[in-house]
């Protein structure tokens, strides 16, 4: 099964620029999925989660056009082929 991540360019400096990355892993979650991200890429798993394990309040991860703040958190259904988007929060002034 392959997901596709598209990084932010915040992030890209722990995905050694890249802007996206494929994983091959059995992944049935968005949990699963993101461990497969994170064994790759180790140092983006403080940016995307807190020490709890909770997706950090100001990142919003979508898959495909879904956020899954409202398709079940980490627990959200990933499938074969699912593209998904690491979109931090901007704010200004």
């Amino acid at each position: 099964m392959s997901v596709t991540f598209h990084i932010p360019g915040a992030l890209r400096e722990f995905t050694a620029g890249r802007s996206t990355v494929e994983i091959e892993q059995l992944a049935g979650t968005l949990a699963d999925a993101l461990s497969g991200l994170w064994t790759l890429y180790p140092g983006v798993r403080d940016r995307i989660v807190t020490e709890q394990g909770q997706v950090r309040q100001h990142i919003n991860i979508f898959i495909g056009a879904e956020n899954v703040r409202y398709t079940g958190g980490l627990a959200s259904p990933v499938s074969n082929g699912s593209e998904i988007s690491i979109v931090p929060a901007v704010s200004g002034g």
